[in-house]
């Protein structure tokens, strides 16, 4: 990571204390732009329907389902998509206020915890964080991979995305994940949830068997 993402880090972690983390974290037209909620969105466009949220498909997108091995539940979709990956996971959040600002937190920690080096600056959705993990390149020698962090506070939600490949670190890529993670719908539902409970994800039902 550059001497500038350094300096970034340092100057977020000095006014880090003055933020309200309980604030909501959004671009100021994401009710317009995206993502959206249910609310929101034209019910009319043609959506792949995953439960707890919805994918307006294009072409060149790849879909896949993260099971949990133990539970056989559903806690992320991936998109493959312009050579990169966003990982999205929705989860319910309080009616007024925001999830963001503290998740990050909690990200820098578990980052920090894998020998990884982290860095946040301002993106395209708000406050985002990028890090360098360690990793290892398919010939088996020790290397490291780059993750951007997104997240957007929506009317009950979070919606949480982590772009990895050319997305991370190519402009002209991140800007085509980046429409891809507006172009989400989240369907919150009515049923009260904890926050940061996963919003349950179903399998499209015209997926192949």
């Amino acid at each position: 990571m550059s001497d500038t993402a350094d300096q970034d880090a340092t100057d977020v972690e000095q006014t880090q204390a003055e933020v309200d983390l309980t604030a909501k974290s959004a671009p100021e037209d994401r009710d317009v732009s995206g993502p959206l909620d249910e609310a929101e969105a034209n019910p009319v466009r043609p959506y792949i329907d995953l439960g707890g949220i919805k994918i307006l498909p294009r072409e060149g997108l790849n879909l896949r389902l993260e099971v949990e091995e133990s539970s056989k539940r559903i806690v992320a979709v991936s998109l493959d998509y312009a050579e990169s990956t966003l990982q999205i996971q929705p989860m319910a959040a309080p009616r007024s206020t925001g999830l963001w600002h503290e998740t990050r937190s909690q990200i820098r920690t578990q980052i920090a915890g894998q020998g990884g080096r982290i860095g946040e600056r301002e993106g395209t959705f708000g406050p985002e964080l990028i890090a360098e993990i360690p990793a290892t390149t398919p010939d088996g020698q020790p290397g490291k991979r780059i993750l951007r962090f997104v997240g957007v506070d929506g009317p009950r939600w979070l919606l949480r995305g982590v772009i990895a490949g050319r997305g991370a670190v190519d402009a002209a890529a991140a800007e085509q994940v980046e429409d891809l993670f507006r172009s989400v719908v989240v369907v919150r539902g009515t049923n009260p949830m904890p926050p940061r409970d996963l919003i349950p994800l179903t399998v499209p039902a015209n997926a192949a068997p």
